[in-house]
């Protein structure tokens, strides 16, 4: 066979598009062309590569096999401009990340501390619950995810890179808040405000307080750490956050209760799947994430001693 990178680029267009027309419009060719083009390639490969059903399009057998390798090339010739523009003394491409939603208080600050150092780097960022950032893991589409509880599959490399100290908040009025050494179980009567069922703040706030013989009582799952802390400053339950998550807490009404055997410490984590080759721009990047952890995890500790009402908060332990 002799495929050209022009109608593997072609097929992948139509594949990411979903129609010939759509395609043939961001590409700006003809639709007859690239029809053309498409059904050379197909002759080359011997066995049709879409059939339609319906008004849809759908890859063959054959079709999928021939984009995998269109994908895996398209990526390998973009870590080579990457590495050549990096032998050059350049930092440029495109990185793409996935991260879940209890990291979007400091990672979009810190992906526009890494732009202001590499300026010609394009950047994709998409936030997602610990579920749909897995899912996206498991089919490839990003370079990086970011996580605080890598899936057990499919088989993953993790690097951990910044402390998650997550802590148990309430009104800043709440009976309990300046409390010292609060056993856990003072509060199995109390009414939680949780984020949504598999995210990794949740299920580490179920574990602990487990250990400690509690079952939590949820009052609202809700699917953003803003939204939950507007709801424990309203009144609604108490809740288990990230001190990422509490750079203005004392402000808002929220309080750090000194319950014993917290701040719960887990890790975030770069992620991505075993076996693949980290582009440059993407190494650059993790390199850069662990360069600014310490001043991050500074941060927290602030944050915590801010809402805190009494000092020092009860010894760390881990879940």
């Amino acid at each position: 066979m002799r495929l050209t990178f022009h109608q593997l680029r072609l097929l992948l267009a139509v594949s990411r598009e979903g129609s010939v027309s759509r395609a043939a419009q961001r590409l700006h060719l003809t639709q007859p062309t690239l029809s053309t083009q498409l059904r050379q390639l197909a002759e080359q490969v011997g066995l049709p590569l879409f059939e339609r059903v319906g008004r849809k399009l759908h890859l063959t057998a054959a079709g999928r096999v021939v984009l995998g390798t269109a994908a895996r090339v398209e990526q390998e010739l973009e870590n080579l401009d990457e590495t050549l523009a990096e032998l050059r003394g350049d930092v440029v491409g495109r990185l793409r990340l996935a991260v879940v939603s209890t990291a979007e208080t400091f990672i979009p600050r810190l992906l526009g501390d890494f732009r202001r150092e590499r300026p010609a780097v394009e950047v994709s960022l998409v936030v997602l619950n610990r579920d749909a950032v897995i899912r996206r893991l498991a089919d490839n589409l990003d370079d990086l995810y970011i996580m605080s509880r890598p899936p057990e599959a499919p088989a993953v490399v993790a690097t951990p890179f910044l402390s998650n100290p997550l802590v148990v908040i309430a009104p800043a009025d709440h009976a309990f808040a300046g409390h010292a050494q609060l056993p856990a179980r003072a509060l199995e009567n109390e009414e939680f405000v949780l984020r949504e069922p598999g995210s990794g703040t949740r299920q580490a706030a179920e574990h602990f307080f487990a250990e400690h013989g509690v079952t939590l009582r949820p009052r609202l799952e809700l699917g953003s750490n803003e939204a939950v802390k507007q709801a424990v400053a309203g009144g609604l339950g108490l809740s288990v956050l990230s001190a990422h998550a509490l750079a203005h807490a004392a402000d808002e009404g929220i309080a750090v209760l000194a319950v014993v055997d917290t701040p719960v410490l887990s890790q975030w984590q770069v992620v991505y799947p075993g076996g693949k080759r980290l582009s440059p721009l993407a190494a650059a990047f993790l390199r850069f994430l662990q360069t600014r952890a310490p001043e991050l995890n500074r941060t927290a500790q602030a944050r915590l001693s801010a809402a805190s009402p009494i000092s020092p908060l009860s010894k760390p332990r881990g879940p």
